[in-house]
């Protein structure tokens, strides 16, 4: 039995994780966070576009000793409201970021995102500086540029890909069979996968599970992507920031990473063997290791 199938046997329901609260953003969304539990200083972690909060649980399971985690859905994920008008400026992801954080009344919070999520947090951090003490960055989704790009879905193989993208299953195990037998979730640590179908997915009426980020928002995440202005204003971001990516990416490498380092007050690059662009949910301990030596001091000798 491989540990996908110990994890959805056929006739298993979904197991989604409850949310501990919302908050409604100044733009009137409902925004789902999770408290992943743990000791220690907050941790906000921001995920990447098309999954939601509770994917980081494996990960953060490795950090309870050192963090007090807290999981969000960014809007039109998981459990949150998708924006009205169908806006997906990542600046309200951004938005999201804040409101979870002024709800809970946290205090200069450590901030872990992966790809949008941590364009997310960077751009949160540069609406409000201050708000984080350190921020760990894996594979942040940023244009290099100055002047953003105007949103693209023709022409944009993600935005049009997501257009494409299964939406429908007939049952929590289908779901999982499928996405472990085809790249790139088949890299995909297995406790990752299955949280994400459970989150990520919701029953449908008359049977079946079908996904909560529908397809024509996710495309519309993905145009957007290239189109806010985070690079602009890195040199405003004062607190570390640490840029991790896997050294098997087809996604923002190490030459990335060094632009966006030049620019940052006080940077770290990282590159982590043995991943792509999914690192936290390919390899969770590996990075969870990774964010430890990064954003928590190094005991005295």
């Amino acid at each position: 039995m491989t540990e996908h199938d110990r994890l959805a046997a056929p006739d298993d329901p979904l197991r989604p994780m409850v949310p501990a609260g919302r908050v409604t953003t100044p733009d009137g969304l409902g925004i789902a966070y999770y408290d992943l539990g743990g000791e220690g200083p907050p941790l906000l972690l921001a995920h990447a576009t098309g999954f939601c909060g509770p994917v980081l649980a494996p990960m953060a399971e490795h950090l309870r000793g050192q963090f007090h985690c807290v999981a969000l859905d960014e809007r039109a994920h998981g459990a949150s409201d998708p924006p009205p008008g169908g806006d997906f400026d990542w600046h309200g992801f951004a938005t999201d970021v804040l409101a979870v954080i002024d709800h809970l009344g946290l205090e200069r919070p450590y901030g872990f995102g992966h790809s949008c999520g941590g364009a997310a947090i960077l751009l949160a951090e540069e609406a409000r500086p201050g708000t984080f003490a350190a921020l760990y960055c894996f594979e942040p989704v940023i244009y290099p540029g100055d002047e953003p790009l105007a949103p693209l879905v023709e022409g944009n193989p993600l935005a049009t890909g997501a257009l494409r993208r299964r939406e429908e299953f007939g049952s929590r195990h289908e779901a999982i069979a499928n996405f472990a037998s085809k790249a790139p979730f088949d890299q995909v640590d297995p406790e990752a996968l299955a949280a994400y179908v459970d989150n990520g997915f919701a029953p449908v009426d008359g049977g079946g599970i079908r996904l909560r980020c529908r397809r024509e928002h996710e495309s519309q995440v993905f145009a957007h992507a290239f189109s806010h202005d985070a690079f602009a204003h890195l040199a405003e971001v004062r607190c570390p920031v640490t840029l991790t990516c896997g050294a098997g990416t087809d996604g923002f490498g190490p030459e990335f990473l060094d632009a966006f380092a030049q620019r940052l007050a006080s940077p770290r690059t990282v590159v982590l063997s043995g991943m792509g662009h999914f690192g936290p949910l390919e390899d969770p301990g590996a990075v969870a290791a990774s964010v430890r030596g990064s954003l928590v001091p190094p005991h005295p000798q």
